[in-house]
């Protein structure tokens, strides 16, 4: 009997592999290369068009801007993003909500006096680097430096880690933004 048993569970796995038994409905939330990418692009690409909607229509078209960017490539609906900006410091050096990220794009926050606006500094375009790229399922991570030009050719480089992860909704937004200055010594 016991033999028995074990041939009739052997058939039932191979029926259901070659789907006599009808195909299985998968659900697959991981996160891809091309992904991560697209997001690193619309960021870039979001911090020029701050800066241009800043000089065009000044602190409030700006702020308009960057709020709309933090709800769709930041997860802040989900829960705290861990966000380190590049010129941030003391307690006010991690800043877990939507507040704090909106006030050090586009400063203009009595909370967060020192921030003058990162995304205000009139950049025109960038490009980014990555060291490495690492994916675990929904999750993927990147390091590297991201270069920024701004209107009068200036560059400035920025390192920075990324965690993006790939939501319920199959959005990739921004969960990890870490940046700091490179290391000069």
């Amino acid at each position: 009997m016991k033999r028995f048993h074990q041939h009739t569970g052997l058939a039932l796995v191979l029926l259901a592999a070659s789907g006599a038994l009808g195909a299985a409905e998968i659900l697959n939330r991981n996160i891809t290369e091309a992904e991560i990418t697209a997001a690193q692009d619309g960021w870039g690409k979001a911090l020029v068009q701050i800066s241009d909607d800043y000089r065009s229509g000044g602190i409030e078209k700006a702020k308009a801007t960057a709020s709309a960017v933090l709800d769709s490539a930041y997860g802040y609906a989900d829960g705290p993003v861990l966000f380190k900006p590049t010129l941030a410091s003391g307690e006010q050096t991690f800043r877990l909500t939507k507040a704090g990220a909106l006030a050090y794009f586009v400063g203009h926050d009595p909370a967060y006096p020192a921030d003058t606006g990162f995304a205000l500094k009139n950049w025109k375009s960038y490009r980014y680097e990555n060291a490495a790229v690492y994916i675990n399922g929904n999750m993927g991570l990147t390091m590297g430096t991201v270069h920024l030009i701004d209107r009068d050719n200036k560059e400035v480089d920025v390192d920075k880690t990324w965690g993006f992860r790939k939501g319920d909704d199959g959005k990739v937004r921004i969960v990890l933004h870490h940046s700091s200055l490179p290391y000069s010594h």
